[in-house]
C-alpha cells in the first residue's frame, strides 16, 4: 500500500509541478491584462510594467510564496512530510486549508454516493438471484439487454441527456439541475425538506446507479450460476430438498461470497467514482466538483490533496476485501498460502 500511495503522488506531483498554466502563471496572466497605472493605483507602477508585465523580481517574489522556488525533491519531500501528519497545506484560491474545505464538500459526497450504494444492492443482488434461477428465459434476455443497454451510456452523458428532457432543457422543465436543496429549505416543513431533498437528488442519483448496475447484477447472477452447477446442488436434488431450499440454505451463502468480499471496495467507489462528472453536471458542491475546479484553477494542494484522500480509502478498502476473505471464506488461509509457496 505505502509503495503504491507513493508512487501514485509522486507521479500526480510531477504532472502538476511541470504543467503550464501554474498558479504562478495565472496570477501573472491576471495582473498583465489589467490595464494598471500609477494614477489608479498606488504602488502599481514598481510591479506592473504594462506590455512589458510583472518584473522578474515579482515573479521571483510570487514563485517564493506558492514554493517553486525550491528543487522539485525538496518540493516533493516536504509534501510527503506533511501528508504523514495529514496536513494537506492550504489551498491557493479559497484560502483555507484543504482539510477543511474537503470536510465541508463530504456531506454532498457521502448523500450521494451512500444512495447509489444502496439502491446498487438493494436492486442488483435479488435481479442477479432471478437471473440465475431463470437462465436462458424471455425475463433473462429481456433484463440483460436493458442491463447492458443502460451500461453502455456513460454516467455523466445520461446526465446531460436527463437535464435536456426533464430539467428545463429542450423538454420537461421536472427536476432541479442544481444543488441538493431549495433556497427556501429552511422555511419548509420536515416533510418538505425531505421531499425538496429527494427531488434534487432524484437525476444525479439515477446518473450515478444506471451505470453500476450491469457489474453487480451479472457478478451476483455469474456467481450463482456456478454454485448451481456444483456437485453438492445435484446431491441435495437427489436428497429430496426443494428449489428454495437448495438456494437459499446452500448457494444463497457460498454464491455471496465474491459479493461480500468486494463490499468495501464497492462501497468507497460509491462515494467517489464517478463523483467528478456528475457532480459537475448537476452542480452538487461536493468533492467532485471541488477537485474539478481545482485542477481548472491549478490548485495543486486540493489536487493532490483530494488525490490522496482517493488513494488512500481505494488502498484501505482493497485491504479490507483481502481480509475480509478471511471471514467469509473459512478455506482461506493467507499464512498456509505463504507455508506452501515457502
Amino acid at each position: 500500500m505505502i509503495p503504491t500511495l507513493f508512487g501514485v503522488l509522486f507521479l500526480t506531483f510531477i504532472v502538476t509541478q511541470f504543467v503550464p498554466g501554474g498558479p504562478v502563471e495565472q496570477l501573472a496572466n491576471q495582473l498583465n491584462s489589467l490595464n494598471v497605472t500609477s494614477e489608479a493605483s498606488s504602488g502599481s507602477a514598481s510591479i506592473y510594467r504594462g506590455a512589458s508585465g510583472l518584473s522578474e523580481e515579482h515573479i521571483q517574489s510570487l514563485k517564493e510564496f506558492y514554493g517553486f522556488d525550491k528543487p522539485f525533491m525538496e518540493r516533493f519531500v516536504d509534501l510527503i512530510k506533511n501528508y504523514m501528519v495529514f496536513d494537506l497545506g492550504d489551498s491557493y484560491f479559497h484560502h483555507q486549508s484543504v482539510s477543511e474545505l474537503i470536510i465541508s464538500k463530504l456531506p454532498v459526497s457521502i448523500s450521494l454516493g451512500l444512495w447509489t450504494f444502496i439502491i446498487i444492492y438493494s436492486i442488483c443482488i435479488p435481479l442477479g438471484i432471478k437471473k440465475a434461477v431463470t437462465h436462458g428465459t424471455k425475463f433473462d434476455l429481456i433484463t440483460s439487454t436493458l442491463i447492458l443497454i443502460g451500461y453502455s451510456i456513460p454516467g455523466f452523458v445520461l446526465g446531460i441527456g436527463l437535464i435536456v428532457l426533464l430539467g428545463g432543457g429542450s423538454f420537461y422543465d421536472v427536476f432541479p439541475t442544481r444543488g441538493i436543496v431549495s433556497d427556501n429549505w429552511d422555511s419548509l416543513s420536515i416533510g418538505g425538506k425531505i421531499l425538496d431533498y429527494l427531488w434534487h437528488m432524484t437525476l444525479p442519483i439515477i446518473s450515478s446507479v444506471i451505470g453500476s448496475f450491469a457489474v453487480m447484477t451479472m457478478l451476483t447472477k455469474n456467481s450463482f450460476i456456478e454454485e448451481i452447477k456444483k456437485q453438492y446442488v445435484l446431491t441435495a436434488k437427489s436428497k429430496g430438498l426443494t428449489d428454495n431450499q437448495i438456494l437459499y440454505k446452500h448457494v444463497f451463502k457460498n454464491a455471496l461470497i465474491p459479493i461480500l468480499t468486494g463490499f468495501p471496495a464497492q462501497f468507497i467507489a460509491a462515494f467517489f467514482t464517478g463523483s467528478i462528472l456528475i457532480e459537475t453536471i448537476f452542480s452538487l458542491d461536493g468533492i467532485g466538483l471541488l477537485s474539478y475546479e481545482s485542477i481548472l484553477h491549478r490548485d495543486y494542494p486540493v489536487v493532490l490533496g483530494t488525490l490522496f484522500l482517493f488513494t488512500l480509502l481505494g488502498l484501505i478498502a482493497k485491504l479490507l476485501t483481502d481480509i475480509s476473505y478471511l471471514f467469509v471464506d473459512p478455506r482461506i488461509k493467507y499464512d498456509s498460502i505463504d507455508n506452501k509457496r515457502g
